[in-house]
């Protein structure tokens, strides 16, 4: 059997890589249930930035062991890329927390996915071309699959700050997936830059955690019990470690607008994992959360993402963009080669030369 070509493997990692985040839905509200409980006073501003910074810090100790041997060679080039990677991600996840205390978690789930229309419409300034009918067909079945999957209700969406402050937070997210899909940056350590990756944003978290804290012991008290570093493990393991990994090496192997529709499943197994995850953080932890049900909603709303990928994943390979990976340089040019000399004396031909005249007999 044939090893599958990069473009199909990067599509299924890619799949895997949104099953792995879609853990840190029902993971985080578990958790901050059980934090809510114990540190009441605590807002939830400090309480997430206090999880991601110890999400992706964890997970920054790990990658430093793994890259140990290799990092001596860490490029300007590499910083420059994970420093951009961590600037979006984290203006992303801030502005995207701070919006859900302002509007409902469904209208949040369904602006969050705009990133998906706004790619294309990216792509299409750059290469100075429209998508294709299948790419933009597409893109409206995901934002109608990600409606009716989150319950959305029309009635109340308004552009109030929450919807803004969302819809901020979709362009950080395109940021980052345009940011990673840079050509300059093709021959990168993916180990080196998703380093550099974690290590900013856990620094960044960390920083609006100081700022929003209660007291100096909320720091130890948030993860004090078997429960929250259970699920903090798991979340720096599944969802920021494996997940930024996978999606670090694997995204450039496909186009942007591939990759922001395929992401947009995340929603899709979050309501999958809300089936079955739930009761069981509710027996470890004590808490009262209910698992959700099978519902039209669901069987709908993840028809037509799936749907979208399906359709978007058919069309034939594109050719290379300006966002995609550099080409393979082209071999330098082989010197012509030299024309032989001809010695003195000698009676064969030279290449270009013609014949050698005969030797002067005269003295």
């Amino acid at each position: 059997m044939s090893p599958l070509p990069d473009r199909t493997k990067g599509v299924w990692l890619l799949v895997l890589t949104t099953a792995l985040w879609a853990f840190s839905f029902p993971i985080n509200r578990a958790l901050l249930m059980v934090q809510q409980q114990m540190l009441p006073e605590s807002s939830t501003w400090f309480l997430s930035a206090l999880c991601i910074g110890h999400r992706f810090g964890s997970s920054a100790l790990v990658m430093l062991v793994w890259c140990l041997p290799t990092l001596h060679r860490l490029t300007w080039l590499e910083v420059w890329q994970g420093l951009g990677l961590a600037v979006f991600a984290t203006a992303g996840l801030i502005f995207q927390m701070d919006g859900l205390a302002y509007t409902d978690a469904s209208t949040s789930a369904f602006l969050t996915q705009c990133y998906c229309l706004i790619l294309p419409l990216w792509v299409a300034l750059v290469d100075r071309r429209w998508p294709t009918p299948v790419v933009l067909a597409s893109c409206v079945l995901v934002l109608v699959g990600v409606a009716v999957l989150s319950d959305l209700d029309w009635r109340r969406l308004h552009l109030g700050r929450g919807e803004l402050e969302t819809l901020i937070a979709s362009v950080m997210f395109a940021g980052q997936i345009i940011w990673l899909q840079r050509g300059a940056f093709a021959r990168n350590n993916v180990n080196h830059f998703t380093l550099v990756m974690f290590v900013l944003i856990a620094l960044g978290s960390w920083s609006v955690a100081a700022v929003s804290r209660h007291g100096v012991g909320d720091w130890a008290r948030a993860y004090s019990t078997a429960p929250t570093l259970l699920f903090l493990a798991v979340l720096a393991l599944f969802s920021t470690l494996a997940g930024g990994l996978l999606m670090n090496h694997w995204q450039p192997k496909v186009t942007t607008v591939q990759a922001g529709l395929i992401y947009c499943a995340e929603p899709l197994f979050a309501s999958l994992l809300a089936l079955v995850l739930p009761a069981w953080c509710s027996r470890l932890a004590g808490i009262q959360y209910a698992n959700e049900v099978v519902g039209l909603s669901l069987l709908l709303g993840g028809g037509l993402i799936t749907l979208a990928n399906v359709l978007v994943q058919l069309q034939p390979a594109p050719a290379q963009t300006t966002l995609g990976p550099l080409p393979a340089p082209n071999p330098p040019p082989s010197a012509p080669a030299a024309e032989p000399v001809a010695q003195p004396g000698s009676k064969r031909s030279c290449a270009g030369l013609g014949p050698l005249p005969p030797p002067d007999k005269r003295r």
